[in-house]
């Protein structure tokens, strides 16, 4: 028999609050990196830069959530990803998005035409999510960065 807990998709996602306690440096090389043919190497730094004010434009309405799946693989957010998202930002068509549809979440990109909301994958295995009337739809907030591990 599965408990209460058990049967509420929610209950194991785990979103992350992001905290602005201090700022958090890192050095910032002058000039671009090729990423076609190689160029000479500068060995020179410019500065550092303040990855709180470089990635967060509202930190109350921020927050940080892991991927889980492959859904949205050819737009590049892979299984294991970080993402930045905001809650302020107004979604709009093509918004990349933390949907919560009939109480479960998702990533999706958002397509609205007229009066119909469609949530698209970005991976031909996964067919689009036509938004029926009387589901339920929740736009969380809108993807501001992906955050990759090497």
């Amino acid at each position: 028999m599965r408990t209460e807990k058990e049967n509420d998709p929610l209950a194991e996602l785990r979103l992350y609050a992001l905290h602005q306690t201090g700022k958090i440096y890192i050095i910032l090389v002058d000039g671009t990196v090729c990423a076609g043919f190689p160029s000479p190497a500068d060995d020179y730094f410019q500065s550092r830069i303040d990855l709180n004010e470089e990635l967060i434009r509202n930190p109350d309405a921020t927050f940080g959530i892991w991927v889980q799946g492959n859904s949205m693989q050819d737009d590049g957010i892979e299984n294991g990803d970080f993402l930045l998202v905001d809650r302020s930002v107004l979604p709009s068509d093509n918004s990349l998005a933390i949907c919560v549809l009939n109480n479960e979440f998702t990533i999706k990109r958002i397509e609205k035409k007229g009066n119909r909301i469609r949530l698209l994958p970005a991976n031909a295995a996964f067919p689009p999510i036509v938004v029926q009337e009387g589901d339920e739809l929740i736009i969380w907030g809108i993807v501001t960065y992906v955050i990759k591990k090497p």
